[in-house]
């Protein structure tokens, strides 16, 4: 069995993969390929998935399908996995240093010192503690960012339209509530025909004025060109993000001219020890996958 590691995954995965077959990172073999193994970066599209004809499975180191035809997978019987437990400390943390980072100025006080300017009395920060804390979306990395913010002081709502009650957070089945009430609004839902865009000029209008929002979900679950808007009326204190509508964003992205943003390169699940998580993740999954031949 031939497996494509086709991008970057810890170093250690070819050997850890080996008891099952020959591992490669040769893209040119993919017709060979019974497996592939992708992050972000390879789009596994129909096209892709037809340059593949021996392809029995996909694992997606990390939380969101979107980059996999998964209709055409199925059409097609190929198993597709991700690795959602494994990345959800990783996501959360970075999630938490980017809510940290807009109250406390980090970005801007580093910058100043470095261009030899003293910006003590202009840097007013302010506290998480007793903030309230709008999660839209708690599953593995939602649920982690909650414990974190209660760590902190803060109150947890989170939006989940069916209700379902979480130990960690007050759950609210209408997101305008959520978006009202929260001085911080972080996403952590997966890019689906509902999630799409879920953040526009409508929903931030429901939002609290001066709230935060913070983005290690999806790009695409904000329209961009509205919370630059919104940055510019003040009507968003500030956008903390890590994911885009491509990595990288398009140069005409509004987002990077935008005030008062934090970003970062797509980084939420590059941690060292995720990786080798989601190493062990694949591992299960293809040894899974072999039993049941």
């Amino acid at each position: 069995m031939l497996i494509l590691i086709s991008d970057a995954f810890a170093p250690n995965l070819p050997e850890k993969l080996a008891p099952f077959g020959e591992t490669t990172e040769d893209k040119g073999r993919l017709k060979d390929a019974e497996i592939v193994l992708v992050r972000s970066k390879t789009k596994c599209t129909k096209e892709y998935i037809d340059s593949a004809p021996n392809l029995k499975m996909i694992i997606r180191g990390g939380v969101g399908l979107d980059n996999i035809d998964l209709e055409y997978a199925g059409e097609k019987g190929i198993i597709v996995h991700n690795t959602a437990s494994a990345s959800a400390i990783a996501v959360a943390e970075l999630a938490f240093a980017l809510m940290l980072a807009v109250p406390n100025h980090i970005v801007a006080g580093c910058a100043s010192l470095r261009e030899g300017q003293w910006i003590k009395k202009e840097l007013k920060r302010t506290e998480l503690y007793g903030k309230t804390l709008g999660l839209v979306g708690i599953g593995n990395i939602g649920t982690e960012v909650a414990k974190r913010a209660k760590a902190f002081g803060m109150k947890v709502l989170a939006y989940r339209k069916s209700g379902k009650p979480s130990e960690h957070a007050e759950v609210r089945s209408s997101l305008a509530e959520v978006l009202e009430e929260s001085d911080y609004i972080s996403l952590h839902t997966p890019l689906t025909d509902e999630t799409k865009f879920i953040i526009n000029k409508d929903t931030l209008a429901q939002a609290k004025d001066g709230a935060v929002l913070v983005n290690t979900g999806r790009g695409k679950c904000v329209v961009e060109q509205d919370v630059a808007a919104a940055l510019d009326s003040g009507k968003l204190r500030g956008y903390a993000v890590d994911v885009w509508y491509s990595d990288p964003p398009d140069d005409s992205s509004p987002i990077l001219s935008a005030p008062n943003v934090v970003m970062t390169p797509h980084i939420g699940a590059s941690s060292k020890e995720n990786l080798f998580r989601i190493g062990d993740v694949i591992e299960d999954k293809i040894k899974e996958f072999l039993e049941n031949r």
